[in-house]
């Protein structure tokens, strides 16, 4: 029930031998929180808060009895990166089903729904950001064992948290009255999407309202139909992208063609803003988006000044600060109230009030072909990682990363030369005809236009320098022969 100014979450036990499928959507960019979030390593992938990133948070927080393992839906170029971080936690997940194109969130469910159809003995969907935090894990477990009986009795349900503070990035969802039959459930009168100041304010002050937390549970059946109803499109394409899905190594391929047909559209506005089916269950769980900046900051320890301080940090009379620092040191003297995000090749200074609108400076440098939108200067591979040192004209020096066990595709490159130096481990060489190992300390020089590859056979990392010189030294400059990942 919801009390003034309270919101008081009553206790149900879970039912017995339901199991839930926990769907968790990892294909969002996170502009907001630039330079650290890219396209190619977004902030779902990141560390921010704890040892863990926001995805493996996400992943352990649906792990127990009562749910499957989790159904992941990430674009193609992240499904390594998603496969090893769920490898690092110890959780095998139930398919990990890669969208070809970004076409919002009701198609990425309807894909889920359709994929687990045959392959999980349940009908219940709890789907999850991975993008987001929450503080209290419990209350989390408790809303899930509240929203299942709605959802068995054919209702949508919403996860809505608690109003905090007035906040206009965030949508929200108006109570009406509390469903029978259930115990903590209400009727969704009304959706109010990233308000404006006044009406933000307006809502802080109604007991009836609560953020969106984008948090959904229902029966996969109850979801296709009202999809069906008033998106028939989305239904037709992505059922047969389903249907012709290719299995590629561990992951779901989906078919290209017809998923780039279904219209793109979030749950939200394709369904819950429609559907007679929609309804809430209020919850006080410290949950947040962590959508900005200035939202990290709000949810992260602060110091005695109310800063948050992470890497070599040298503050004097700084206040209400979020500063961070990737690789350089930082001395801040007489300032307040901004964020400064160091990265290797980019640096953020902004007031904390502006936080809102970096997605602007983000979509300038995309505009302008800068692949500082993108990429970082450390980008992750299936095998491992490199990370770009230095470069100038006709030169780039990069340290590279060979997890154990893993290599490189055997490829050649038509534009540059390499000078490989080996740092740490024992690594297997192949160039033109010749197989050899190079230990520390040791190099070779692979030229342009010659077959080769790099192994790691060894039980611990390897890592060398290497050294490209040539007229072009773009990453598009390879051709590969074969590639254990299925790459091109």
């Amino acid at each position: 029930m919801c009390i003034h100014g309270h919101i008081q979450v009553a206790e149900q036990p879970i039912m017995k031998n339901k199991k839930i499928i926990p769907v968790i959507l990892s294909g969002g960019f996170g502009k907001r929180l630039w330079p650290l979030s890219r396209a190619m390593y977004p902030k779902q992938l990141q560390t921010l808060m704890s040892g863990k990133s926001l995805l493996q948070e996400t992943v352990l927080r649906v792990t127990g009895l009562e749910f499957y393992n989790p159904v992941i839906i990430c674009n193609d170029e992240h499904r390594f990166i998603v496969a090893q971080q769920l490898s690092e936690i110890g959780v095998n997940p139930s398919a990990i089903i890669l969208e070809p194109h970004g076409r919002n969130t009701a198609p990425a469910i309807m894909a889920a729904v359709a994929c687990v159809k045959n392959l999980l003995e349940s009908d219940v969907i709890l789907v999850l950001p991975s993008d987001h935090s929450i503080g209290d894990r419990s209350k989390f477990t408790k809303a899930c064992q509240l929203a299942l009986n709605p959802a068995e009795l054919g209702k949508l349900v919403m996860f809505g948290e608690k109003i905090k503070k007035v906040e206009t990035g965030f949508g929200y969802i108006k109570m009406g009255r509390e469903l029978r039959d259930t115990l903590a459930a209400y009727e969704v009168t009304n959706f109010v999407e990233k308000p404006s100041k006044n009406l933000a304010n307006k809502i802080a002050k109604s007991d009836n309202y609560l953020w969106n937390t984008g948090i959904f549970m229902f029966k996969s059946d109850t979801y296709v139909e009202q999809l069906r109803k008033f998106q028939p499109d989305v239904v037709k394409y992505v059922s047969k992208a389903v249907q012709n899905k290719e299995t590629d190594l561990d992951f779901m391929r989906l078919d290209p063609k017809s998923f780039f047909q279904s219209p793109s559209i979030s749950i939200d506005y394709a369904v819950m803003e429609h559907t007679d089916r929609a309804s809430v269950v209020p919850v006080d769980m410290n949950w947040s988006d962590v959508g900005s900046w200035e939202t990290l900051w709000e949810i992260s320890e602060k110091d005695t000044n109310n800063n948050v301080l992470i890497g070599d940090i040298i503050s004097n009379s700084t206040s209400n600060s979020y500063i961070r620092s990737e690789h350089q040191s930082i001395a801040t003297l007489g300032i307040s109230n901004l964020i400064i995000i160091a990265m290797r090749d980019a640096i953020l200074v902004a007031n904390k009030d502006c936080a809102q609108e970096l997605r602007e400076i983000v979509d300038k440098l995309e505009n302008t072909g800068s692949e500082l939108h993108s990429l970082h200067t450390k980008v992750f591979r299936p095998w491992g990682w490199f990370q770009t040192i230095d470069e100038g004209e006709k030169f780039k020096v990069k340290i590279i990363h060979l997890n154990p066990h893993s290599k490189i595709s055997l490829q050649r490159h038509k534009y540059r030369a390499e000078h490989w130096i080996v740092i740490l481990g024992t690594a297997k060489v192949t160039c033109g005809g010749k197989n050899f190992s190079l230990s520390e300390n040791e190099s070779t020089f692979i030229p342009s236009g010659e077959k080769h590859r790099l192994e790691n056979n060894t039980d611990t990392a390897l890592r060398l320098i290497e050294i490209q010189t040539g007229e072009r030294l773009e990453e598009a400059d390879i051709e590969r022969f074969d590639d254990d990942y299925g790459r091109d």
